[in-house]
């Protein structure tokens, strides 16, 4: 599964919850394999799904005054870290504990699950998902981050969110998105990406007819490395041992990987195309794959995003991206393993050859497996559950290449339909005036409106706006409560104002409901 990096967004922040991205500082791929040492901790899912602890602030009355499903906890977390070395007999064991229950962590729960193991899975919060969980508000049904869903397709292999439903025996019912993204950027450059390859190479070469040929040759080097990823069966693209059978078995397809794997796809943009405004939008596209410009890109990145999008396209499930979670979380439960809410680890347990053996709850609670594996950011496991721990020099030369992605700043609204033109599209990109402002804090403003495709998410005569905008966790720290909540009202109506000038005259006056996670 694909999703988009502005559908992620910061934990403790003003309105999001929190998924860490892995940006390179340059194109380069770094093996994140572990030291032997820790050996039974499988960290290789790098990105911490975790669903906001609260919510509250900015919040609009609504006409409905529904009773709101929990979703939450109502009970504090308890936050603490520390090092868990220690040899530890009692306590329930498993096969395989995963920490933390995002889709990465469900995934590998499952994959485990159907296999025969037993499984424990961790969550700290009341619900499965983490960034592509769900909560709702006076009969709106929201999705915490992610909207623009890849993998749901029937065909190739890079449908990995089917292969993931179909090995614990589920199917979601998904509604096909016509188009994957609307662009509205600067010089009136209106873009829309549409499902179908030639008919958005069509609309994106009529504004650029000079640079047809170069447009084409970008793109047929992106269906060249995504040809060749669909060709393979992706269990891991860090394993040597895998690679190395995969190669024998398709050997032009795997030196083709090869050839790209160091190479960004601003470079390759630049073989081909001479425009500037041309390679702004190629700037724009890369983007939404990576949270940083195409020179940032890797190109196998990119094209991964750029083509399928084209072959399987963008579905969404019918009743939200939350049921996906759902889904996976009852089909581990009825293969046999188990899913534990309120569950806060604080400490992976070590034993005395360094293996890890288990963890620790911040209630007390401990438990062992034969296998851990955090579903937790890199940092946050090496840096808090491990705290005290040497770092393996594997990771600290990753942590010295990569860097984290910015945080984003994320709105929910419930908005009167007539407010949205007809054949309005469900997922939009915004940067009104300057290029240059793509990477900065609230420079773009992303849209998704997922209520396009599945009107059961809202009330009837109702659509849920969710916006999305880059902004520095730094600017929120270290301020009152009057001052913030003061802040975060200010930044979400000076937003709403772009958006009322730009695409939706009368926005703000046809507000529902609006609310936003503290």
């Amino acid at each position: 599964m694909l999703n988009f990096p502005f559908l992620s967004a910061p934990q403790k922040h003003v309105f999001s919850s929190y998924i860490s991205h892995h940006t390179p500082l340059h194109p380069t791929v770094q093996n994140p394999n572990f030291h032997s040492k820790f050996e039974s901790l499988a960290s290789g899912v790098c990105k911490a799904s975790e669903f906001p602890s609260g919510y509250g602030g900015l919040r609009e009355k609504a006409s409905r005054g529904k009773r709101v499903l929990a979703v939450v906890s109502s009970e504090p977390v308890v936050e603490s870290e520390g090092s868990g070395r220690r040899r530890e007999e009692s306590g329930e064991r498993f096969d395989a504990i995963v920490i933390g229950s995002g889709i990465g962590g469900l995934v590998a729960g499952t994959q485990l699950a159907v296999k025969g193991a037993r499984v424990l899975v961790l969550e700290k919060y009341v619900i499965p998902g983490g960034s592509s969980g769900f909560y709702q508000r006076d009969g709106y049904t929201f999705d915490v981050g992610s909207s623009v869903m890849f993998g749901f397709s029937d065909k190739g292999n890079l449908n990995l969110i089917t292969q993931a439903l179909e090995a614990v025996g589920c199917k979601m019912q998904v509604i096909p998105d016509p188009t994957m993204v609307h662009f509205h950027l600067p010089n009136n450059l209106s873009v829309r990406v549409h499902r179908e390859y030639e008919k958005f190479i069509q609309e994106l070469t009529s504004y650029f007819p000079h640079e047809k040929e170069g447009i084409l040759k970008f793109f047929g080097e992106c269906w060249k490395i995504f040809n060749a990823l669909n060709s393979l069966e992706l269990k891991s693209l860090e394993e040597p041992l895998y690679l190395f059978g995969q190669f024998f078995q398709k050997p032009v397809e795997c030196l083709t990987l090869a050839y790209y794997l160091p190479q960004n796809a601003g470079d390759i943009a630049r073989k081909y195309i001479k425009d500037p405004q041309l390679l702004s939008y190629i700037d724009v596209e890369c983007f939404l794959v990576s949270t940083v410009n195409a020179l940032q890109t890797p190109m196998i990145n990119a094209s991964m995003v750029l083509c399928d999008r084209h072959f399987e396209g963008i579905n969404y499930p019918i009743g939200g991206v939350g049921g996906i979670a759902k889904s996976l979380a009852k089909g581990l439960v009825d293969k046999g393993s188990e899913i534990l809410y309120k569950a806060n680890v604080t400490n992976i347990i070590l034993d005395e050859n360094g293996k890890a053996v288990g963890v620790r709850l911040s209630d007390g609670r401990e438990f062992f497996a034969k296998t851990v594996i955090s579903n937790a950011t890199r940092w946050d496991t090496f840096g808090k559950l491990l705290k005290g721990e040497v770092i393996p020099k594997e990771e600290e030369n990753f942590q010295n290449v990569y860097v984290k992605a910015p945080s984003f700043l994320s709105i929910h609204m419930g908005i009167k339909a007539e407010v949205l033109p007809p054949d309005t599209d469900c997922h939009h990109f915004v940067l009104e005036d300057d290029w240059t402002k793509l990477e900065t804090s609230y420079g773009s403003l992303f849209l998704s409106i997922p209520t396009v495709l599945d009107s059961s998410l809202a009330p009837e005569g109702r659509h849920i706006l969710h916006i999305f905008t880059v902004s520095s966790m730094e600017d929120w720290e270290g301020i009152g409560k009057e001052e913030y909540e003061a802040k975060k009202q200010f930044v979400a109506d000076e937003i709403i104002c772009r958006l009322e000038k730009k695409l939706f005259p009368g926005l703000k006056s046809s507000i529902d409901f609006m609310e936003a996670p503290l």
